[in-house]
């Protein structure tokens, strides 16, 4: 059976403790797009990680882990992460990368911090960590995929020379920048030859098999619904699909075969970068909920910038919800909110004077100001608690009354970092 696991909202929703969690059932986790710009954080029985491009799962003796096509494959730094948790005791993971997976190259890095300088105040907020660069060279024809780097030699030093090119007048007369060497450019492939040989596979044909077999598969999704390039807060998004039905092309499988997705809500709202955010607060009452959220604070896992916060926004997560196509919700850091005597929650927007429930463009987004509902806080610390009914009424009011807002079926409740601090519902 494949689930998918991905984010309702603005990513850092908590996708990686699920994912980690529901591995010990699967057999094989994917990474199905996106690549080492966001971070999923992880604290289990070997220790605390921030992982990047490695899928959750990579935790288990039994698991497989797959890069698949659809993701940004930034291979030093794939294979930095691999020796990372080997020296933390996690045993060697399998790992499996799509032939048909594309190369995040040096100068996409590069080509992302130049164009952020040259935007200044009216930057995206990006990660520097090459993202667009690389998925506008990937539409535009211009990228390596793994598969090229096992062709004739001629062949791939003529495509350096096409794309070195085109680089290098940007580079001179937009960013005046140094010129990309082709030779160097050429050696760093060699390299990343060398590096990803072993693991290369057909990913498709792999999973395929797979599903024949019975296999459970888990597809894991970065960032969340609001950073879709289509349906996210554009143009304040990612440059890859982020909703569970991409999972089917990045991972290579038949749409039908998705058939549980698992959209991870957090209690609160929390967002790294640029964009619309409309039940957004700011000064002290940020700030304690920063130092409160998740195990070390909302600072983000790949860049350590502080998360900009908010309350939970019910129009916002049932949009994610509809367009993941959510089966079932998990709900996380619902302990974080314990020290609240009243929380407000958004439940609708007011754009000029009509209040709505549906989530609109980025251009009425603009003009939203949230509606609240304040609900009473449960004022304990809910962390250990392991059945439902063991939770304060008050905090069982406040899960009942966004799962009816967001309108789907709350089934897990996760009450603190840890793997296991999770309540079924």
């Amino acid at each position: 059976m494949v689930t998918a696991i991905v984010g309702a909202n603005w990513g850092d929703e908590g996708k990686g403790k699920i994912t980690d969690m529901l591995g010990e059932k699967s057999d094989i986790i994917v990474r199905f797009q996106g690549g080492s710009n966001a971070g999923h954080t992880i604290i289990n029985d070997y220790g605390k990680f921030a992982l990047h491009l490695l899928p959750s799962g990579v935790f288990y003796n039994h698991t497989t882990s797959v890069i698949g096509n659809g993701v940004a494959l930034n291979i030093p730094y794939l294979f930095r992460e691999v020796k990372e948790i080997e020296e933390k005791g996690v045993p060697a993971p399998k790992i499996k990368v799509s032939e048909r997976a594309q190369i995040l190259m040096p100068y996409h890095i590069l080509f992302d911090q130049y164009e952020e300088e040259r935007l200044g105040k009216a930057s995206f907020g990006s990660t520097k960590s090459g993202i667009a660069p690389f998925y506008s060279d990937k539409y535009a024809k211009i990228g390596f995929q793994v598969s090229e780097l096992f062709a004739e030699e001629e062949t791939l030093r003529e495509k350096i020379h096409r794309v070195a090119e085109q680089k290098n007048v940007i580079l001179e007369h937009l960013y005046h920048k140094p010129a990309l060497d082709e030779k160097e450019l050429y050696n760093t492939l060699m390299e990343y030859k060398e590096m990803v040989a072993p693991y290369v596979c057909d990913v498709a044909a792999f999973l395929q098999n797979a599903i024949k077999e019975g296999k459970n598969i888990l597809l894991e999704g970065q960032l969340g619904t609001l950073k879709d390039p289509d349906f996210g807060i554009y143009p304040m998004v990612t440059s890859s699909s982020t909703l569970a039905s991409y999972g089917a092309i990045g991972a290579g499988i038949p749409p039908y075969e998705i058939k549980n997705i698992v959209c991870v809500v957090k209690a609160y709202s929390s967002a790294v970068g640029a964009g619309e955010f409309v039940s957004e607060i700011f000064g002290d009452e940020a700030e304690e909920l920063r130092k409160r959220g998740g195990d070390a604070g909302e600072y983000g896992a790949t860049t350590g910038r502080p998360r900009r916060m908010g309350w939970f926004d019910c129009v916002a997560s049932k949009y994610g919800c509809r367009m993941q196509g959510a089966t079932e919700v998990a709900f996380t850091v619902l302990d974080v909110l314990g020290y609240l005597d009243e929380i407000p929650v958004c439940v609708g927007y007011d754009i000029d004077g009509k209040v709505t429930k549906d989530f609109p463009t980025t251009v009425q987004l603009a003009k939203a100001k949230p509606v609240y509902e304040v609900l009473p806080g449960w004022k304990q610390d809910i962390r250990g608690i392991k059945n439902y009914e063991d939770l304060p009424e008050n905090c069982k009011k406040y899960i009942e009354f966004v799962e009816k807002e967001i309108e789907t079926p709350i089934t897990m409740v996760s009450n603190g970092p840890g793997r296991n601090e999770i309540i079924r519902r």
